[in-house]
Order: structure tokens, then C-alpha cells, then sequence
């Protein structure tokens, strides 16, 4: 696989079929089935202007390889939105082509033409394969995360 060839853009709709794949695939990783009605009102989000939530996907010769899901939002922290990456995944073929950090670095572009003020994302900590390429390109400012189910 050459890098150059592939190209990283918006999902479009004949997307769906390798993307929907893909994305099980990522729930299965990290242990959860979100429901089929979960997915549908996620895809439906990235083509609704009205949404902030986007996909963009990496594909060669019309094959999607990978995908990012990434969502523009209002802060305290800052005047400006922050850009949270809130999903990446790259098919285990594909990986090893620098794929993710080129899905990243395209999140990276949208938030600076969002004029975000940060763009940010959390991994598990168990997920070491990620984190090499997260400590290569990022700062690890040492937050921890707490969640509370609410329903």
C-alpha cells in the first residue's frame, strides 16, 4: 500500500457498507454493542449540516481502510469550540501506513479551519498500540476520566 494514493475525506454514503464494518469492528475492540439504532442516528449525524459530529475515512482504489469520528463543541474553557476526537480506527490491514495519524492530522486541519481552540481525544489505558502513536504526535496531559451512567 502507498501513501500517496490514499486519500483521507468526508464519508459519503456508498461509504456506509465498509464503514458500518469497520465500526462494529471498534465496538468489538472495546467491548460494547451500542444498538443498531445508535449506528443509523450516528451515520444520519455526519451528513446533517445542523450536527456537529463528522466522519472522515481513509480509502485507496474506493476501499475504505480506516475512519475518524470527530465533534465540534462549546467549552469553558476557552472563546472559541474545541474539536473532540471522539473515535479512530484503522482497518488491521491497513495498519502500519501511518493511516492514523493521517486521519488525525486531517481532524487537525478541520479544527484549525473551525478555528478550534484545542483538539483532544482519550484512549483506554490498556490500548498501547494507540498510545505510541498518540505520545508521537500529542501531549498527554494527564487527565483521568470518570464516568456516571445516566439511564
Amino acid at each position: 500500500m502507498e501513501n500517496s494514493a490514499i486519500q483521507i475525506a468526508p464519508a459519503a454514503q456508498q461509504d456506509y457498507p465498509q464503514w458500518v464494518e469497520y465500526w462494529l469492528a471498534y465496538q468489538n475492540f472495546y467491548k460494547v454493542a451500542l444498538s443498531s439504532a445508535v449506528t443509523q442516528s450516528t451515520w444520519q449525524r455526519f451528513s446533517d449540516d445542523a450536527e456537529p459530529v463528522y466522519c472522515a475515512v481513509a480509502k485507496q482504489d474506493g476501499q475504505v481502510l480506516g475512519f475518524v469520528h470527530y465533534v465540534i463543541h462549546r467549552s469553558t474553557w476557552a472563546e472559541q469550540n474545541f474539536c473532540y476526537l471522539e473515535d479512530l480506527y484503522v482497518s488491521p490491514e491497513a495498519r502500519g501506513q501511518q493511516i492514523g495519524k493521517r486521519l488525525i492530522e486531517y481532524v487537525q486541519q478541520q479544527a484549525l479551519r473551525q478555528h478550534c481552540a484545542r483538539l483532544y481525544w482519550h484512549t483506554q489505558e490498556s490500548n498501547r498500540t494507540a498510545q505510541k502513536l498518540y505520545d508521537w504526535i500529542a501531549e498527554k496531559p494527564g487527565v483521568i476520566e470518570y464516568r456516571m451512567p445516566l439511564n
